[in-house]
């Protein structure tokens, strides 16, 4: 009786343990995070712009919520759009890399817009991302 008891105790500590989980930012939901990312093309030197269009297969990448890296990237498509789907609430990090316009680094630095979702089957629309070329 009482091995019946202690297993019957354990089964509803993790029952309780499970069920009380709160799912983080991620992928697995009915939610999306979609948005733009414009180019604009100066000389050398940022003093002369020469082009400015919407980014056609620029890589944009998600970070969930407090993770330490990317967790996914899209391409932008032919107009400059790319989406993220299946998102559960949650915080979003949202970045494209771009020429250092200060000409500080010849190293890509990343612009980034911070979304969150707060309700299921939501579409959110990020800031328009500008990069330079």
């Amino acid at each position: 009786m009482k091995k019946t008891y202690f297993i019957v105790s354990i089964c509803l500590a993790l029952l309780m343990a499970v069920s009380s989980c709160k799912k983080e930012a991620g992928s697995g939901g009915t939610s999306s995070i979609y948005g733009k990312v414009f180019a604009k093309n100066y000389n050398s030197t940022f003093t002369v712009l020469q082009e400015q269009y919407y980014a056609q297969d620029v890589d944009v990448y998600i970070i969930y919520g407090d993770d330490k890296s990317y967790s996914d990237r899209v391409r932008t498509s032919y107009d400059g759009t790319y989406e993220f789907k299946y998102l559960r609430k949650g915080i979003y990090h949202i970045y494209a890399y771009s020429i250092d316009s200060t000409l500080q680094t010849n190293a890509f630095i990343p612009v980034i817009r911070d979304v969150e979702i707060t309700k299921n089957q939501q579409e959110n629309e990020a800031s328009e991302i500008v990069i330079f070329n």
